[in-house]
């Protein structure tokens, strides 16, 4: 299909149904996001951008500064310069060599925080710097994936590809991290199908879903620090928690049996939906929407040095989740039925202004 420039090339991403293992009855469609020229922020960044555009609120050639340790940066980046913009990132040190690569290749500045905020862990450093350069740039423009309705508003295009092609969806299954691909995807396919069951997919040791923070999670991608205004919990039935081993397990599963080359987002994505197609009768259709592609993780999780160093190893990822109450703390993969969400919203959005 012929595009007529590289934003043009955001988005229309395929739909691969996965053949999965011999329990699971239900249909399981991953959508394939990690296959927009970097991800599937590549989606955010156009529509937040394009906006601000139309709106008047980004005039041209003015400084987007964003903060981003992976897909929404590389996603600010290809918009942003191909616009002739120049553009700011603020990241951290988890940053892998292969997006600073890329980022840098494209003509972005990479701004590194060199220590976590005590309360608020790396996020809260990365928006602390992020001040700083808005102050030293004036008519600077600030997509706010956290919070933007832009980001979730994305995510109207992919669910409409997702109805045109399977005509039906019964249950979606995601990752969240800033909330936008979730709670976008998840209240515009509601509009097709409002008994839409939405399924949650965090990591261990994040705070969305009312954990305690682990900030030396190894799990990127997905998972926060603080909890963003564009988590929707009111769109959100079902939360499920993978810890870093059971995500690089699922991950490697992933790879080696569907042939996805994919991130640890993916991964537990994978793992979600094949449990809950084992659950269901064959008639169910399940979208998984699979953000990141696995070049980033070529160095932790495909790396079985790494792994080893991390006490990961082992690969330990259970048949079955556990079921718990939605305030059980835990350390191995569980889930619960999300409880009292727009008191755990009103909780913790302060965090982020």
């Amino acid at each position: 299909m012929l595009r007529q420039d590289i934003i043009d090339a955001i988005g229309k991403t395929p739909l691969v149904k996965l053949r999965l293992h011999d329990r699971a009855k239900g249909q399981v469609y991953a959508k394939l996001e990690l296959l927009n020229p970097f991800g599937m922020k590549d989606r955010v960044a156009k529509n937040s951008i394009l906006e601000a555009k139309k709106q008047g609120i980004l005039q041209d050639g003015a400084p987007i500064i964003e903060s981003s340790s992976g897909t929404m940066a590389a996603g600010v980046a290809i918009v942003g310069t191909y616009l002739g913009h120049p553009v700011h990132i603020v990241t951290d040190p988890r940053i892998d060599p292969i997006t600073e690569a890329k980022l840098t290749s494209l003509g972005c500045q990479v701004h590194i925080v060199e220590k976590m905020s005590p309360d608020r862990g790396w996020q809260g450093s990365r928006l602390e710097l992020l001040h700083q350069l808005l102050e030293e740039n004036p008519g600077a423009f600030w997509p706010r994936q956290y919070e933007n309705p832009d980001n979730p508003g994305a995510y109207k295009e992919l669910a409409a590809e997702v109805m045109e092609e399977l005509g039906h969806v019964d249950i979606l299954v995601a990752a969240v991290g800033s909330g936008g691909s979730l709670s976008g995807s998840a209240r515009a396919l509601k509009a097709f199908n409002p008994d839409l069951k939405v399924v949650a997919v965090d990591a261990a040791g994040s705070v969305i879903f009312g954990q305690p923070d682990n900030p030396k999670r190894l799990q990127g991608g997905l998972g926060n620090s603080l909890v963003a205004p564009n988590v929707d919990f009111s769109v959100m039935d079902e939360i499920h928690w993978l810890n870093d081993e059971e995500a690089f397990a699922a991950t490697l599963q992933l790879a080696g049996e569907e042939k996805i080359f994919a991130g640890n987002s993916s991964g537990s994505v994978f793992a979600v939906a094949r449990w809950i197609a084992s659950q269901v009768d064959e008639n169910t259709k399940i979208l998984a929407i699979f953000p990141d592609r696995g070049d980033r993780y070529v160095d932790s999780i495909y790396n079985e040095a790494y792994r080893i160093e991390k006490g990961v190893n082992a690969l330990r990822l259970p048949d079955d989740p556990a079921h718990v109450s939605y305030d059980t703390v835990v350390t191995s993969w569980s889930y619960a039925k999300i409880e009292a969400k727009g008191a755990v919203h009103h909780e913790e959005e302060t965090a982020v202004r």
